[in-house]
């Protein structure tokens, strides 16, 4: 009886090398640990077991490491991780969340966030090490409101960050205060008819 060979199976995505531009370096360790440096900042990551990262002419590429059935499931995300620390290291990532409501206010100091979002006391929000903030006025159609600018080289953190900070006051459907990215478009629900 003849022997079956596994078929790899190859996610369309996962396949592509990821370019290097120029000014990052990438040190690779037992294969599936990754360390990209550049101008922005420096970022390590362990890959999973079944994956492993090689360098060629056209970049870094995402490889079978062990079993080739387990290898698809964890192809694309792989390489969609390791582009994200490339373009990181590279260009950088920002967001921005702004505030809506009376009285909102936020203030940086170093790594310390200040927020004033209507509550009974100000949130005092710790940054990550990675994520740098600033916090600009901005006039939309006559009405000033705080604009929080986040900018960071790991994608990872600065999500994270952001999440956070819009979980303190997440935009009510009624009147739409809160805080929400910049650009988020909030359902509003109508009021009480006798309004």
């Amino acid at each position: 009886m003849a022997e079956q060979t596994e078929e790899l199976r190859v996610s369309r995505v996962g396949k592509r090398p990821v370019a290097l531009p120029s000014g990052v370096t990438v040190d690779i360790k037992d294969g599936n640990t990754v360390k990209v440096k550049g101008p922005k900042g420096e970022l390590e990551r362990t890959f999973h077991d079944e994956v492993k990262v090689e360098k060629d002419d056209e970049g870094l590429l995402v490889v079978p490491a062990a079993s080739p059935k387990r290898f698809a499931q964890y192809q694309g995300l792989s390489r969609a991780l390791l582009r994200n620390m490339v373009q990181g290291v590279s260009e950088g990532y920002k967001l921005s969340l702004d505030l809506y409501g009376v009285g909102y206010r936020a203030t940086v100091s170093g790594q310390d966030l200040t927020l004033s979002l209507g509550l009974s006391h100000q949130v005092e929000h710790t940054l990550h090490p990675n994520v740098k903030a600033k916090v600009e006025t901005i006039d939309e159609g006559g009405t000033k409101r705080p604009r929080l600018h986040l900018e960071s080289f790991d994608k990872e953190a600065l999500g994270q960050q952001a999440a956070q900070i819009r979980s303190y006051r997440p935009p009510e459907p009624y009147k739409g205060k809160g805080v929400r990215y910049t650009g988020e478009r909030i359902r509003e629900k109508a009021g009480k008819a006798g309004a």
